[in-house]
């Protein structure tokens, strides 16, 4: 109950669609989106594989919860080996398509070889066919959503599809659905490209069985209750949205500015979200409009935006002066202080062009970053850059390379390959901010240590949202611990990581867990599905899943040695804030970490620890 027991395998190669049964005894151990579809990936591919070969294999993978009426139920994740890292990838996402996969009929979408033109899946319930989508190829990711919802002729189908970037290679292209929801990271719409595989549209009408739907309701209205009381996600996250934090973080000392160089950002209040609701003098409106929730939310966190219709970049182009995708924290971060940018209506309109074309703002604010570093260095001139001054904090610069990289164009090819090759390229491979290759986030290891560890073990490459310590070092939830302290990091980044594996693959939203523990996630899956799922296993598959993406990782050629931080973390320290003068400790955390999985001194599980999970 609650998973549907069907997989559509789609055999991009032969333009053929079966249906499967799903793998129960995968799914018992699994749970589902996250969890599943890496089991499915790490049984039918090679972890070597090239990530933009056909031999690359696509899942996109819903959740046992995903279309119920748990809160947060509108989660989906797009697996598949990582062209950005060469890892494990699985990039999560919002907004109603993953909700109308499930109530089509389907567990997941396995995607393998590639077609030979370029194509789109047209899903109605359990009726799957490839069609002809040459008309689509070159076209926006509004754009193609706008075509095929007027092709379908049902306002209610859902698309998930890419743009150019994806079209192109960029290799930290997306999968966007609902025109600003996205698998945003570590390049899985690049892997979509590589494919020929523009977009996916679903219809679905079946809905979703529970094993007890009183339980589910019961536990449910319990946890939505918990989510209305509590003050992140009842009052802090529908006002002020994620960005809630861009003074906060900025505050205590660890908001990455100017690539890694400072700690703090002295224009950080001009892109908050204080800034987002101020009335502007030129039009008498706010950049923000309102908020906007994802299917089955209560916290309804997400951004609404109007761009300033007289700002130098949407004056002369109506198509942006519209009611749009508006900034969260890590993009209105990447997008500006990583940059030295305090233009609000320039970051947002650097957002609508990456929901638009189909990037993520983390990555490709990070390496715009980097190659603002590059030039500050004389390492790269206008002659690399096409003309453009790449200077820390130039505005008219920086939009030049957000739409040079959007559309793949000049210098812009070269910054959709990541800060990693870019800064390779041009000898200066210490000021790529990576950890695995992807670009970290909005969060200074100097001033919150845990953060740290988290980036440098993380399996899919540096990510916040893999153990989201910031709740505790900072937030104080489930507890507080100081910051600035590496003592007890171990554990408290294990865990985090055990609980997020599980909640993505439960189908629900990470955000819950400001307000929610397993104990109250645990009874709703128990809710939905056939089988004792109790706290403690709830927990355990998420064990038993980082583990998985740890062996896949491991084989595919990582090693301890890739646990790291780039090096400006761990010798340069932090110039101002709280954290002046302290660097990362990595080095403090790293071997009690080790310790704490079950892994040897070198990174690797132990045969205990794999036999303890069921590896």
């Amino acid at each position: 109950m609650s998973w549907t027991g069907k997989i559509l395998r789609v055999d991009l190669a032969k333009g053929a669609c079966t249906t499967e049964a799903t793998n129960m005894e995968w799914a018992h151990d699994y749970m589902g989106q996250r969890g599943l579809a890496t089991k499915y990936l790490v049984e039918e591919t090679d972890p070597t594989v090239d990530p933009l070969s056909p031999d690359n294999k696509m899942i996109f993978a819903t959740g046992p919860l995903t279309g119920t009426i748990a809160p947060t139920s509108g989660r989906w994740s797009v697996v598949c080996k990582g062209p950005l890292t060469g890892a494990i990838a699985c990039s999560n996402s919002g907004g109603f398509f993953g909700a109308e996969l499930k109530n089509a009929g389907w567990d997941m979408v396995i995607f393998e070889g590639k077609s030979a033109s370029p194509v789109y899946l047209d899903i109605t319930n359990d009726q799957a066919e490839l069609k002809d989508a040459s008309d689509l190829w070159g076209k926006s990711v509004w754009e193609t959503e706008t075509a095929l919802r007027e092709r379908r002729g049902d306002p209610d189908v859902r698309v998930a599809s890419i743009g150019l970037a994806g079209e192109n290679g960029a290799l930290y292209a997306a999968v966007v659905n609902d025109m600003d929801r996205a698998a945003g990271r570590s390049g899985v719409g690049a892997v979509m490209g590589s494919k020929n595989l523009k977009a996916v549209v679903v219809r679905g009408t079946v809905g979703v069985t529970v094993n007890d739907p009183m339980a589910l309701m019961k536990t449910s209205n319990a946890a939505k209750e918990a989510l209305a009381e509590n003050a992140v996600t009842g009052t802090g996250l529908p006002t002020h949205g994620t960005q809630v934090l861009m003074n906060v973080i900025n505050e205590i000392g660890a908001l990455p500015t100017r690539n890694g160089h400072d700690v703090q950002f002295d224009g950080a209040n001009d892109i908050s979200a204080e800034a987002m609701a101020e009335v502007r003098e030129s039009d008498g409106e706010a950049n923000l409009v309102s908020n906007h929730a994802c299917f089955g939310c209560p916290i309804s966190c997400a951004r609404r935006s109007k761009i300033d219709p007289t700002h130098f970049t949407v004056k002369d182009k109506p198509q942006y002066q519209i009611v749009s995708g508006g900034l969260e924290y890590e993009a209105a971060w990447a997008l500006g202080a990583a940059n030295g940018v305090n233009d609000l209506e320039a970051l947002t309109y650097a957002n609508f062009v990456c929901n638009e074309q189909g990037l993520d703002p983390i990555s490709l604010g990070a390496t715009i970053g980097a190659a603002m570093d590059l030039y500050s260095a004389g390492a790269i001139s206008q002659e690399d850059t096409g003309g453009v001054a790449l200077e820390f904090g130039n505005t008219e610069a920086f939009v030049a390379m957000v739409e040079a990289t959007a559309c793949g164009e000049g210098f812009g090819k070269e910054l959709g390959q990541g800060s990693r090759r870019l800064c390779e390229k041009y000898g200066h491979p210490e000021f790529s901010m990576t950890v695995k290759s992807q670009e970290f986030p909005a969060y200074d290891p100097r001033g919150i240590q845990g953060m740290g560890l988290t980036y440098a073990t993380s399996n899919r490459g540096a990510c916040h949202l893999r153990s989201y310590t910031v709740a505790s070092e900072v937030l104080g939830i489930p507890e507080k611990t100081d910051p600035l302290v590496t003592e007890g990091k171990a554990g408290l980044v294990k865990a985090f990581q055990d609980a997020t594996a599980a909640v993505d693959s439960s189908g629900t939203c990470i955000f819950t867990t400001f307000a929610l523990s397993g104990e109250d996630i645990a009874p709703m899956v128990d809710a939905a599905c056939e089988g004792d799922w109790s706290v403690e296993r709830f927990v355990e598959v998420g064990e038993r899943i980082w583990n998985m993406e740890r062996q896949y990782n491991i084989a595919a050629g990582f090693t301890g040695a890739d646990d790291t931080l780039p090096e400006r973390l761990l010798k340069d320290a932090a110039k101002s804030g709280p954290a002046e003068g302290s660097v990362n400790r990595l080095d403090e955390m790293l071997p009690e970490y080790y310790e704490q999985r079950g892994w040897d001194t070198d990174g690797v599980p132990t045969a205990e620890t794999l036999g303890r999970l069921g590896l």
